[in-house]
């Protein structure tokens, strides 16, 4: 099979996999080296300040020895197969580099042979890439769960990212739909990048010479309406990984039909708009300082499709409304819907020289009608709109056609 039609099946078969981002890496120009990650920008990946960057995007192969039943890929599956040479990547990599069409390299693989030869074969294409021709582009390199400390330790000197795919939210879904994987392994995995991450740091800070292990940190991948799995719990492990393992991203990926379809999976995909309900409740659990038992508490565990789950908890806990900006503390703030981080650093500026009112709210460009029945400014007080039987439908906007782009502008804005 020439490396034209592997290209075709191999990036196809790689976009079941979000995970995919190339934020945080930074690796210095080298003499006679290749490539760069802070360009701007077949694989398009937002970064948190919104820049946009291209990753070439691919599986090393498509052979894989697990049977997952939510996976195209699986070893009872008939989809087309090809497999790279680990120097056909290589050379694929440099030559789109060199045509400009990429700014970096997302590898992943099916698991062939076992864990450790997939990790070594993905190890070698890294390190062709840094050590043979000197390319200093952003690489995130996929984790086989299982592979030896020695491989995992190797490659993150390579690789600016790794990510260890926890696949689907709950242990009782892993061993229903795919028994020959486990969270404990998986996560002794992610438990020995994050260790290596925070070992890597220690060192560099006795000695800035010390060598980088994945700067760019670990991230994971969860499959979404695979199963009966309500949000909360899946909520609840993501936010379980971030605080064990120290994760920079969990990617949710809404569950998509595959022919000869195992009896226990949905026919029907979610709706998208429920992967992006996972995303801003991922946003505020982060960043907002909201619990999983608040965005999806255990009388209503799935996350509203209508509202977005700040506004919804909003319209659930009226009581902790209208809010003063000129008077309530960052967390307070932080609570009232349409107001983002952002916003909100810079209100607590402006309330330094003087009292807030409405008029400086839209100079920050926020949405007022939105944020209006849950707030006090010098100028302006809700009287009875809090307690209105019609405050969701006054302060839920149209519905409109959700953009691609949306997820990465909130990150850019931090409108919540």
């Amino acid at each position: 099979m020439d490396v034209r039609k592997k290209l075709e099946i191999l990036a196809d078969a790689a976009k079941y996999d979000a995970s995919c981002s190339s934020s945080g890496g930074k690796r210095k120009a080298a003499k006679e080296g290749l490539g760069s990650v802070e360009g701007m920008g077949i694989c398009h990946s937002y970064t948190p300040d919104g820049r946009c960057v291209s990753l070439l995007k691919l599986l090393l192969t498509n052979f894989c020895i697990y049977d997952c039943q939510y996976c195209i890929n699986r070893i009872s599956s008939d989809t087309a197969r090809a497999r790279f040479t680990p120097a056909e990547v290589v050379r694929l990599t440099l030559d789109f580099y060199k045509r400009n069409y990429i700014e970096g390299l997302f590898l992943s693989s099916g698991v062939i042979k076992s864990p450790d030869y997939t990790m070594e074969q993905l190890i070698e294409v890294t390190r062709t890439l840094r050590e043979v021709h000197g390319f200093q582009g952003y690489i995130h390199l996929k984790a086989v769960p299982g592979a030896s400390r020695e491989l995992i330790d190797k490659a993150g000197r390579y690789a600016d990212r790794l990510s260890a795919n926890i696949e689907l939210p709950t242990d009782g879904d892993l061993k229903k739909l795919a028994p020959e994987k486990s969270f404990a392994v998986t996560g002794g995995t992610m438990k020995e990048i994050s260790a290596r991450v925070e070992q890597s740091k220690a060192e560099r800070k006795e000695s800035p010479k010390a060598p980088k292990f994945a700067p760019a940190g670990q991230s994971t991948q969860m499959i979404v309406g695979a199963t009966p799995t309500p949000d909360a719990a899946i909520l609840d492990t993501a936010s379980r990984l971030y605080t064990r393992f120290k994760l920079k991203r969990v990617y949710y990926s809404a569950y998509s039909p595959i022919p000869l379809v195992d009896a226990r999976l949905p026919a029907k995909a979610p709706p998208l708009v429920r992967e992006h309900r996972l995303y801003q409740a991922d946003w505020l659990l982060r960043f907002y300082g909201f619990r999983v038992d608040e965005l999806a508490p255990p009388e209503q565990p799935d996350l509203s499709l209508e509202l977005d789950p700040k506004l919804a908890w909003a319209l659930r806990r009226r009581e902790a409304f209208p809010v003063d900006v000129n008077r309530a503390p960052r967390e307070a703030l932080l609570r009232v819907p349409g107001m983002g981080v952002r916003t909100v650093d810079r209100l607590l500026r402006i309330r330094r020289w003087h009292r807030v009112t409405l008029a400086d709210l839209a100079r920050l460009r926020v949405p007022l009608t939105r944020m209006k029945p849950f707030i006090v400014t010098a100028d302006h007080r809700p009287t009875g709109l809090i307690d209105s039987a019609r405050l969701a439908e006054r302060v839920t906007p149209p519905a409109t056609q959700l953009s691609l782009f949306t997820s990465a502008q909130e990150a850019l804005t931090g409108e919540l």
